[in-house]
């Protein structure tokens, strides 16, 4: 019964897909757009054709943990230092300035304070997936803009991670015996988490590409099984999934099949974001909407507005190109799919209410789908409409 539920999920996702993003590619639409409508469609607050969307919403993370890791691929390690040192400043102050422009328009709209704290908490990060998944793969390894963009959202995942521990500090969880692991924990597992990845790599995978290099198989799997395994060594230290995986990437760099292994995972890693893109749309509740709609489009539109001008001066300040910097600032111009966990994490432990959590949840999805217009029409992408726009 559950292998019947589950192709028949698949077939409604990938054949409602392909219908959707016909009618997307036809009307000049992007089709990230096509496959959150579906999920709304079709999800529980929809047609109900599919109910449970939990285990497709946990399926769908895999493909951030695989976007991640080929990005490691591409990023020596000494690059990645360089990018870490100029990004933290700006990722830093541009947390401060959104969080308070989260709380502010909360309090504005009635909010209470721990609602409005945990708003503007979910106000400070940019998206992953819509970052990176509408950057050309040539600028994202090769170019300025790419080098700024992951050294950024870097610094917003572990400021997020800290986050996540100090919500998950307060309030009272759904398991009672649910101890958090303290601030400083992070500090400490992502140097030894570096270190031992860099240490099993030199010792035993590096060795064991040289000796099996002429079975592509093979190495399919150890790609998998590698990004796979640190993903969750990270998560058990206190860390996240994704970090884990970019750390595996990176160590994995300096393979000579680094990019062999890029290209056999991106028809994998695309396979699981359409689930991200579906079950994004499926968990957002339509009925419930009315009572967000408002303060939803006042957050939405000064994260659409204020991101962009934030980024484009301090990066501005940081001597880059004014071209640069607002390219950087509009496609980080939304807020992030952590902001979805942090709602989760906060409404699981009493902390934020639902209506606080449908107002994350609404603005997610404006800024998800208004941000990939604006980079889909004006910057370069991957799925741009015009031809003059497409890189791939």
């Amino acid at each position: 019964m559950v292998a019947h539920d589950l192709v028949f999920s698949f077939f409604l996702i990938f054949t409602g897909a392909l219908v959707l993003a016909t009618v997307a590619l036809y009307t000049k639409q992007p089709i990230i757009i096509a496959y959150i409508a579906l999920g709304a469609i079709v999800g529980p607050f929809g047609l109900s054709l599919i109910e449970e969307p939990e285990l497709l919403e946990g399926m769908s993370h895999i493909g951030i943990i695989f976007l991640l890791f080929l990005l490691g691929l591409d990023m020596q390690p000494s690059s990645l230092v360089a990018i870490l040192r100029k990004a933290t400043l700006v990722a830093l102050i541009s947390c401060a300035l959104f969080f308070g422009i989260g709380f502010g328009i909360a309090m504005g709209f009635q909010h209470s304070a721990l609602d409005s704290l945990v708003i503007g908490l979910a106000m400070m990060f940019s998206s992953t997936i819509i970052g990176l998944k509408l950057l050309p793969t040539t600028v994202l390894h090769h170019k300025r803009v790419g080098e700024l963009m992951v050294g950024l959202l870097l610094i917003q995942d572990l400021v997020a991670i800290l986050t996540l521990i100090f919500l998950g500090s307060l309030g009272s969880g759904i398991n009672a015996d649910e101890v958090s692991p303290p601030l400083w924990q992070p500090f400490v597992a992502l140097p030894l988490l570096v270190l031992g990845s860099y240490l099993i790599v030199k010792g035993l995978l590096l060795p064991l590409i040289r000796k099996f290099d002429r079975f592509q198989e093979y190495l399919f799997i150890l790609a998998i099984g590698w990004c796979l395994a640190m993903a969750e060594g990270a998560q058990a230290i206190g860390l996240t999934r994704e970090i884990g995986a970019f750390i595996a990437g990176v160590t994995l760099a300096t393979s000579p099949i680094a990019q062999y292994i890029a290209i056999s995972l991106k028809p994998l890693r695309d396979f699981f974001l359409v689930l991200f893109f579906f079950a994004l749309g499926a968990g957002f509740n339509l009925e419930l909407l009315s009572q967000v709609i408002w303060p939803a489009l006042v957050l939405a539109a000064a994260v659409l507005i204020l991101k962009p001008v934030i980024f484009r001066y301090l990066l501005g300040n940081m001597s880059e190109r004014p071209a640069l910097a607002w390219d950087v600032g509009f496609r980080l111009g939304q807020i992030s799919e952590f902001s979805l966990l942090i709602a989760f994490v906060a409404f699981e432990r009493s902390i934020l209410s639902e209506q606080g959590s449908l107002l994350i949840q609404a603005t997610a999805i404006i800024t998800f789908a208004l941000s990939s217009y604006i980079v889909v029409f004006n910057y370069p992408n991957p799925i741009a409409v015009n031809d003059k726009l497409r890189r791939d």
